[in-house]
């Protein structure tokens, strides 16, 4: 049997019931369709609570629709791990009682005085419902309303009272009152929602001691983050040359993700790079860089790996008794085994999971908690739904960022089963178009509740779009864009010098890839963008509304080259907003239109002041905007009132 109001369409949440996202002092938006028969007028709420507590707490919910009945409010969670939500709602009968009362006062209906019994009524059976402190003000209302000494308005004035009606607000009338089933939510640290990663191979730093030598050069950047490629031993056999070549030479070190050889495996470090202890330096010195480091986590083998040996049922077996090796038409990497996850036997499948869980439990242990997942869009969605939960356990300020370059459902998915964070197709949406309906779909479409993008404008795999052979004002305007549309973006080492030469006009990787060769650089050249990094991270550091995703809007412009989006922080004391010129070889300019209401502005005319160089100006709902790439991509305004 349907209940009495019917509650549909809740929101957050997944396609299959698993874990919503948020993040500590995030502001989790909720909605829900609320209906019932009749023209009564409803109320609800959304009640919340971390798993294993009991107290519940609530924050009211606001007729956001009317048409639609959609109704949303929003609660801030404190607290990492696993929580739980409801939507109550209920026939609001006071404020129901409110509006006749009103109504019939305005036609002077004969019966006013009858209705002024009801409403008293209704205060007495819901005041023991209310709060201790709220009663005296409740039972004087209900009194008042009663009180033949005055005149009819006096008493309708008693019960009218907002101030009433706020002490009702929240009471939830037991008759009819409905709550839903309970849904999940997981709520990350700050981390998880929000950062700036950067890329680093420390085997072209001269091993450990040489990358944190370069550490402080990164955090006067603004990085949050610092992201190691596989530190680990690289197998021998079959290993790739330069440029992903067979043959490999005896200086050549191979690829990083070609992992495990006779010196070890994922839990071992390349002698190369240094010690156990070295690392810990490395470790400790990002963290006194206010930094966090990320490793690489790559579920295959180099035939060098102890474990090729050690368990020949962990991988797939071709029909002359080899191992196959990983391919990607027309790609091969014959110098990589991947894992087989479901062995014949059972047995045998769960030791081989619980080895990959004990790969991220080893490396905890070592005071790493984010971790860049390498491909997981080739291994199975249950053995990661199992192993994130299983980390999550003892660890739930872990970090998992899918590096899934594959279809939407696909990457939804991972998402849904406990990534954190995932790669997106940032690296090749360029136009106009392209941009604001993907970004759209990022903040606002159904897997907007547990997806969370990052965005890098290059990878080590990825030289895409206009940063081939590109100027650095293009290096410019897409960092730009993926800092202050994205919460969490990064960039592979040598963004900062605009690398941009590609291995062929078909092939996206880079000539001379870092993947396959050492790649010294000269780090303090004069037209490095490294001030510009600087500034860019500093301004999101400063300005909260680049901490969100979801508040983004876009607005108008008579040209499809410039680019206009704004953000709110979540109290929406913080506004930003972005104008970009798309084209990085030539100046454009146009009439932008702005949305006054999405920026949060009621006034005429309003001062923007331009985070990028300094310039103030007096804008209205039009204006103008000339943007030379050579001088500055676009303007990052702080919207200010008049």
């Amino acid at each position: 049997m349907l209940p009495p109001i019917i509650i549909d369409d809740v929101r957050p949440r997944t396609p299959s019931g698993a874990a919503a996202k948020a993040a500590i002092g995030e502001r989790v938006l909720v909605g829900a369709t609320i209906l019932r028969d009749g023209h009564d007028l409803l109320a609800g709420r959304v009640r919340w609570r971390t798993i294993g507590e009991t107290a519940w707490f609530s924050a009211p919910l606001q007729l956001d629709n009317p048409g639609l009945d959609r109704w949303a409010g929003t609660f801030v969670a404190d607290r990492i791990g696993r929580h739980e939500f409801q939507i109550e709602a209920w026939t609001d009968r006071f404020a129901t009682w409110r509006h006749h009362a009103e109504v019939k006062a305005a036609a002077n209906d004969p019966e006013l005085d009858l209705v002024l019994e009801e409403g008293a009524l209704l205060i007495d059976r819901l005041t023991p419902r209310a709060p201790r402190e709220a009663r005296p003000a409740l039972a004087a209302a209900a009194n008042g309303l009663r009180d033949v000494s005055r005149t009819l308005d006096e008493r309708l004035t008693a019960g009218l009272d907002e101030h009433v009606a706020a002490l009702l607000a929240d009471v939830a009338d037991p008759i009819d009152r409905t709550r839903t089933k309970s849904f999940a939510l997981w709520v990350d640290r700050e981390r998880g929602r929000e950062g700036a990663w950067y890329e680093l191979f420390p085997r072209s730093e001269g091993g450990f001691a040489g990358a944190t030598k370069r550490l402080s050069a990164i955090a006067s950047m603004g990085f949050d983050v610092v992201y190691l490629p596989p530190i680990h031993p690289i197998g021998r056999t079959y290993r790739k040359g330069p440029n992903n070549t067979m043959g490999a030479g005896p200086d050549d070190p191979g690829s990083p993700w070609a992992i495990g050889s006779e010196e070890g495996g994922h839990t071992a470090i390349h002698p190369a790079l240094g010690t156990i202890e070295d690392f810990h330096a490395f470790v400790d010195e990002a963290r006194a860089l206010d930094m966090e480091v990320a490793l690489d986590y790559a579920l295959q083998c180099a035939p060098d790996h102890p474990w090729v040996q050690e368990h020949p049922e962990w991988f797939h077996h071709r029909p002359d008794g080899s191992i196959a090796y990983a391919e990607n038409p027309p790609k091969k990497y014959q110098d990589i085994y991947p894992l087989n996850f479901w062995p014949e036997k059972e047995r045998d499948r769960e030791a081989l999971w619980e080895a990959c869980f004990e790969i991220f439990d080893y490396w905890i242990a070592h005071d790493v908690h984010i971790f860049r997942v390498d491909n997981p869009h080739t291994k199975p969605f249950a053995f990661w739904e199992w192993v994130i939960n299983a980390v999550r356990a003892d660890h739930p300020e872990t970090i998992f960022l899918a590096e899934a370059f594959t279809r939407p459902p696909v990457m939804a998915k991972l998402a849904e089963v406990g990534f954190t964070q995932s790669y997106t197709y940032f690296a090749w949406r360029t136009e106009r178009w392209e941009l604001e309906e993907y970004v759209t779909e990022l903040a606002d479409g159904p897997a907007a509740d547990y997806m969370r993008p990052n965005f890098w404008p290059n990878t080590p795999d990825i030289l895409a779009g206009l940063l081939r052979n590109g100027a650095a004002s293009a290096f410019r305007m897409r960092l730009l864009l993926a800092a202050t549309m994205s919460p969490s973006y990064g960039i592979y080492s040598g963004y900062e010098l605009c690398e941009n030469e590609p291995a062929s006009d078909l092939n996206e990787e880079y000539l001379h890839s870092e993947k396959y060769q050492l790649r010294p650089r000269t780090w303090d050249r004069p037209d490095s963008l490294v001030p510009f990094i600087s500034t860019l991270n500093d301004i999101r550091r400063r300005h909260r509304a680049f901490a969100e995703l979801r508040t983004i809007a876009f607005h108008d412009a008579d040209n499809e080259n410039i680019i206009v989006y704004s953000k709110k922080s979540g109290d929406g004391s913080d506004v930003m907003l972005c104008v970009v010129n798309l084209d990085p070889d030539r100046w454009q300019e146009a009439t932008v239109s702005l949305d006054l209401e999405a920026l949060g502005v009621d006034a005429p005319t309003f001062e923007v002041y331009d985070e990028l160089s300094g310039e103030r100006y007096t804008w209205s709902e039009h204006a103008y905007v000339r943007l030379d790439p050579a001088q500055q991509p676009g303007h990052v305004f702080e919207v200010r009132p008049a």
